[in-house]
């Protein structure tokens, strides 16, 4: 806004005093050559300082008020520049074209205060200056309205710029009161989805892994036990790597290939399958998320759907960067809401995971008809990325 006012007070300026250069010419002879000489000049560079500086946005203070203070000595030493008293013309005199530009300038320059005592004290000076014989000896009702013409136009200038001010101001406040919000729900954010990054390697990491070991008495089971105490060291590592480089992205085949292989340690058989995941990538926080999910829904599948069950998982991507994981198998299900509160592994390893990520997660499961865990990123309700259209029953298999 302040540069804004600048370039207009700028151009205002320019106008005005190309406006007076007529009466300089006409004045002239009756002027003192040094005078005239260097008043015009230091008027003249004192509106292009004020014109650069309001381009440049700096110094925009001190830049004009360089006008103001010139203008000043200019109708101080005006009587003293007049060759012939009797000579001086009765018209108005060529500064008078110039007052308000000095008027408006000082208004930028200086507080309100020392602004409006300049907004009065210039036209009233003139006025003065006016009725001496070297401003033309001109009547105190004429001087009186020339005066009053220039505070009113002036003052008009002053109030709308201060009005201005002000509301630049108050959106500036605004402005930093919402980003202040703002950035204390990022940090809330941020704590909460560490929070339930915490939670989830607590629970993938740490319980889960103690309790599979607790009740490993076959080979197979030891075997699992095994396995998930070298995913949840790698859950960890992985946890610090995302904390070092949060922005980074993952590449679909990567993460399809990253799921791959981890599914194929397990004990159980489970077919893997990728489609038109090339032209996706996800961010290194949401990949974590999707890739952790899918693998505690492979977890609960072994442990629940039974040895007989099929199992499978598909990673699907539409084209369009989306990402879509779907976990199965065909055990025999079981209904969601009868799950307790207190068991983190569906609430928070899968469901707040993703969704912390920027994500959706959804269980699909009932009583006879197997488990579908289907985790799509980034968000359908927030993003049409994804067509929110279930992977394939049997997706075309590939290798991992």
């Amino acid at each position: 806004m302040e540069r804004v006012i600048a370039r207009s007070a700028a151009g205002f300026g320019v106008a005005f005093f190309l406006q007076s250069i007529g009466a300089i010419i006409d004045q002239a002879p009756n002027l003192s050559r040094v005078w005239l000489f260097v008043i015009v000049h230091a008027l003249v560079a004192s509106l292009l300082i004020a014109g650069v500086a309001s381009i440049r946005g700096r110094a925009l203070a001190s830049s004009n008020a360089l006008f103001p203070l010139v203008y000043l000595v200019a109708l101080i030493s005006w009587p003293f520049a007049v060759i012939d008293p009797e000579a001086a013309p009765s018209s108005s005199f060529w500064l008078y074209f110039l007052l308000t530009v000095a008027t408006v300038m000082a208004t930028l320059a200086l507080p309100l205060l020392w602004a409006t005592v300049y907004l009065f004290a210039m036209p009233v000076l003139y006025g003065i200056v006016r009725m001496t014989p070297a401003g033309g000896a001109v009547s105190f009702d004429l001087a009186l309205l020339d005066s009053i013409y220039a505070i009113l136009l002036g003052g008009f200038v002053t109030i709308v710029t201060t009005i201005l001010r002000d509301a630049a101001r108050t959106v500036d406040r605004a402005q930093s009161t919402a980003l202040e919000r703002y950035g204390h729900a990022v940090r809330e954010h941020a704590t909460e989805a560490e929070r339930i990054q915490v939670d989830a390697i607590v629970h993938d990491s740490v319980l889960t892994t103690l309790l599979t070991a607790a009740r490993a008495y076959t080979a197979e089971s030891k075997a699992l036990a095994a396995t998930m105490a070298g995913n949840a060291i790698g859950f960890l590592r992985d946890a610090v790597a995302i904390g070092r480089d949060a922005e980074a992205l993952v590449s679909g085949p990567a993460l399809a290939s990253r799921i791959a292989a981890a599914a194929s340690k397990m004990s159980a058989s489970i077919r893997i399958a990728a489609e038109d995941v090339r032209a996706s990538s996800v961010p290194l926080t949401a990949a974590e998320a999707l890739f952790s999910a899918a693998m505690q829904a492979v977890v609960n599948s072994l442990q629940h759907a039974g040895e007989d069950a099929a199992r499978w998982i598909s990673i699907r991507g539409d084209g369009s960067g989306a990402v879509a994981v779907e976990v199965g198998d065909s055990g025999p299900g079981f209904v969601l809401d009868d799950v307790p509160t207190e068991r983190l592994g569906v609430r928070v390893s899968i469901l707040e995971r993703v969704t912390s990520a920027g994500g959706s997660a959804e269980i699909v499961s009932a009583p006879g008809e197997g488990t579908r865990v289907r985790l799509l990123w980034p968000d359908p309700r927030v993003a049409s990325d994804v067509d929110g259209a279930p992977v394939a029953d049997e997706p075309e298999e590939v290798a991992p």
